[in-house]
């Protein structure tokens, strides 16, 4: 078990961050690139690498990444390219957030999805076992590993891995692979980087425009003036801001270099509190208060494959061996939400608006309190 790390006064630690090669993949989706964000903030040299945004518009293109990282186009199911990326950047750390990210979309390109997200994950662990730059690899996978149960309480780190949707057990396979290659080729002799996962929870924030995911259908119905549709109202999920489980990322790459670096290299959870933990029709309600009138929402019609109905997981380790909690509130969330989309839709600058909720998060992380 880790030890507890000491408190500091920001977290991420710019001190630690400024002028590392750091190497994301996935750096063209809405988490990679609030991400890709936030480390050039911090002075790191980011490299990414991905495929092209799978929308229009996307937070990649509006904020203008290529031109403020090394972005490189290429999909980790190709090992060579992969590779040759990782060789080229030579990176201190490297964040694995590439993948297919949705589940109905997992029912319909199965192969696809589970050649993305475990042979993607295993490509990547591949191409750093050849880079001995690498001091520490964080591997993004999701609250929905976990073997669900339909339990009412929250997933720790040691419950098993499973799925019952392609999506889901794709991640759960991500972890298991993860797991075989930290205990056959890192931290021995083969390779002294230190390997974690790290599974986070609903995540919602301004930049996210994918297709079939819950606050950029409900964004496109009220910019629309019409009810948006939700299948299932009554589905429980920890919701929290893009931000949140990033800092955890950072924080928890920033042990990995530590002294006693090998003592994180495990899962962890990064999840909300238990009070945010709430059903989809209370957050798209939030999110409709805010928004003004003739923002609402009606049950989708039709039958739909299956997805969890309650989904948890609990953050404890994190809080205690990390240092890590969460800053925003599930209230402040939306907010900051809804008026990141607002303000985009009035002609603000996407880049200044997702720097300027970063500045406003970094300061709560400073302070210590919530929001």
């Amino acid at each position: 078990m880790p030890v507890a790390l000491a408190s500091r006064a920001l977290n991420p630690d710019p001190g630690f961050w400024a002028g590392r090669s750091v190497l994301i993949t996935g750096h063209t989706g809405f988490k990679g690139a609030w991400l890709s964000l936030w480390l050039t903030r911090l002075g790191a040299r980011v490299t990414g690498f991905a495929l092209e945004p799978e929308t229009q518009p996307s937070l990649y293109t509006l904020a203008d990444l290529p031109g403020r990282i090394e972005s490189q186009i290429g999909d980790v199911r190709d090992l060579a390219a992969l590779s040759a990326s990782v060789a080229a950047a030579q990176p201190e750390i490297v964040l694995h957030l590439a993948a297919q990210a949705l589940v109905r979309p997992s029912y319909i390109d199965p192969v696809g999805t589970y050649a993305s997200n475990v042979m993607g994950t295993v490509h990547l662990l591949e191409a750093v076992r050849s880079c001995p730059s690498v001091r520490a690899v964080v591997i993004v996978t999701s609250d929905k590993a976990y073997e669900n149960r339909e339990w009412v309480w929250a997933y720790r780190e040691d419950e098993p891995m499973g799925g019952r949707d392609p999506y889901s057990s794709s991640k759960g396979c991500a972890e298991l692979v993860t797991s075989a290659y930290r205990a056959s080729f890192f931290g021995k002799n083969d390779h002294s980087a230190k390997i974690a996962s790290a599974r986070a929870g609903n995540v919602i924030g301004g930049g996210d425009w994918s297709l079939d995911r819950l606050i950029p259908d409900v964004v496109r119905a009220f910019e629309r003036g019409e009810p948006v549709e939700i299948r299932a109202p009554g589905a429980v999920r920890p919701w929290q801001h893009v931000l949140e489980p990033l800092s955890g990322y950072l924080r928890l790459a920033e042990a990995l270099c530590g002294e006693d670096g090998a003592r994180y290299a495990e899962g962890w959870n990064f999840g909300p509190a238990e009070a945010d933990c709430r059903p989809v029709s209370e957050v798209v309600a939030g999110l409709a208060g805010g928004w003004g009138e003739g923002a609402s929402w009606q049950l989708a019609n039709g039958t739909h494959p299956h997805e969890a109905t309650f989904l948890k997981v609990d953050a404890s380790k994190a809080r205690a061996h990390l240092g890590w909690d969460r800053r925003l509130r599930l209230a402040e969330a939306l907010d900051w939400t809804g008026a990141w989309y607002r303000a985009q839709a009035r002609g603000a600058d996407a880049a200044a608006l997702t720097l300027e909720q970063i500045a406003r998060y970094e300061a709560l992380i400073g302070t210590g309190d919530l929001a």
